[in-house]
């Protein structure tokens, strides 16, 4: 008896057959505070030729650090509209573009406060599962106490810590590079 194929056994590109109602580019509807900023970057492969069918998922806390979660129903926490979700597709450049907020220090789960941070998800042909890693922002004093980040070794830091883009002061440049001597630092989750 054959069996059939698990969704972490089938390979894409498959993104936007049926999930384009999906991506979400702007992270900011909703929220009521928080400073706006757009990242901007290329997925890369080993040759450092541009992904075209990848898929970023971004997860991240409000301005004030806490993430969206359906336990915080209630009054265990401010009221926020704010969602803390998007997902983009990278273009035949292998670009991606999208707008959010600068979140909040969030707990780790010691209760130990974070530096601000997006947790990312890359999808794209080829992986099993995802990649997982972190968008840091430049210049944070907290990423210099930060739990996970003062995991990683302190020469591959920088390929999670954001730009700051020269040309345009609200945006920040960053790329997920998948392999070679600048590969982005990837967690195992």
């Amino acid at each position: 008896m054959a069996a059939g194929t698990t969704p972490s056994q089938t390979v894409g590109p498959f993104f936007s057959i049926g999930l384009a109602w999906m991506n979400r580019s702007d992270l900011t509807n909703g929220s009521k505070s928080g400073e706006r900023f757009t990242i901007r970057g290329r997925v890369l492969d080993a040759e450092n030729q541009p992904v075209p069918d990848a898929l970023l998922e971004i997860w991240q806390a409000d301005a004030n650090g806490y993430y969206p979660r359906a336990e915080d129903a209630g009054n265990r926490r401010p009221a926020s509209e704010f969602f803390g979700f998007g997902r983009v597709q990278t273009n035949d450049l292998g670009e991606f573009t999208f707008t959010t907020l600068k979140p909040g220090s969030a707990l780790d789960l010691q209760g130990k406060p974070q530096a601000p941070h997006l947790a990312v998800s890359v999808f794209m042909r080829g992986l099993l599962q995802r990649l997982v890693t972190r968008i840091y922002f430049p210049g944070e004093p907290a990423n210099a106490t930060d739990g996970v980040l003062g995991l990683v070794p302190s020469g591959r830091r920088g390929t999670l810590i954001a730009q700051q883009d020269e040309q345009d002061r609200t945006s920040l440049l960053w790329d997920v590079r998948l392999q070679g001597d600048r590969e982005t630092v990837f967690f195992d989750c």
